[in-house]
């Protein structure tokens, strides 16, 4: 689990992006267009009151609707949630062919540097080593 910020605002932030990634998963994956403070709580780690707190703090923010104890995302949450869950899983994309791009993993590491180039020349060489 990454560190939760410790000012209120940053904490706010965070949370926000949190739980409509997770809503925003859980209901692409099937799993339910509605959440309440104990699903939330199942896949992310924060305590009851907090997690009602930020919850409510959305639904005042036009991210979520609320119905009694369940929530759901808004037009304005869904579109929110989108972008959140592609941000987070941005880094996974990588090419699959052709020269590397700034956002190849080979980037990262002269390890990643080696295994990606040496990929690129059997690819090249059709599967022959050089």
């Amino acid at each position: 689990m990454s560190s939760i910020p410790k000012s209120e605002i940053l904490r706010t932030v965070y949370w926000r992006s949190e739980i409509l990634r997770a809503m925003y998963w859980l209901r692409g994956e099937g799993l339910g267009d509605l959440v309440d403070v104990a699903l939330v709580r199942r896949f992310l780690d924060i305590d009851a009151p907090e997690c009602t707190e930020h919850l409510d703090g959305l639904v005042a923010d036009g991210y979520l609707v609320r119905d009694g104890s369940w929530y759901a995302l808004s037009a304005r949450g869904l579109i929110e949630g989108e972008a959140e869950f592609a941000t987070a899983f941005a880094d996974l994309a990588r090419p699959s062919s052709g020269p590397c791009s700034d956002e190849c993993w080979c980037q990262m590491s002269s390890a990643e540097e080696e295994a990606c180039g040496a990929q690129r020349v059997l690819r090249a060489t059709g599967g022959q080593p050089a």
